[in-house]
């Protein structure tokens, strides 16, 4: 049960990451510091906070892989690491972009995330 924790809250912190490094960025114009930064500025900040993700996501896939000990197939871990991420995506969207609005046709789409982890699972 140790490894199931760890390899999960390894990869919501991997996701955090990931999800401040790809989409953060969309937020800089709303402070000042970054205002007049170049593309080729924001691309090497985004790179070092996505150098984070992979210091988490490396060691959680290692630790969850079955092969390696872990509890996690290889198609568990990836559907985990994706209903992971979306659910980071969401809480990031609608606290630090609050014009986005979580709209019923997205409670769907994660509802049939919910039966993929359960057929990926399903042995």
């Amino acid at each position: 049960m140790g490894k199931v924790i760890l390899t999960i809250g390894l990869l919501i912190l991997s996701n955090t990451f990931m999800t401040l490094a790809w989409y953060g960025h969309l937020k800089f114009k709303d402070m000042n510091w970054s205002q007049n930064l170049g593309l080729i500025s924001i691309i090497l900040i985004s790179w070092g906070i996505a150098f984070f993700e992979y210091v988490l996501q490396v060691p959680a896939n290692r630790m969850g892989f079955k092969e390696n000990g872990g509890p996690f197939n290889l198609w568990q871990l990836k559907v985990i690491q994706e209903v992971i991420s979306l659910s980071v995506f969401t809480v990031f969207a609608i606290f630090v972009f609050k014009n986005e609005t979580l709209r019923p046709n997205h409670l769907i789409g994660f509802g049939f995330l919910i039966l993929a982890v359960y057929f990926i699972f399903k042995k």
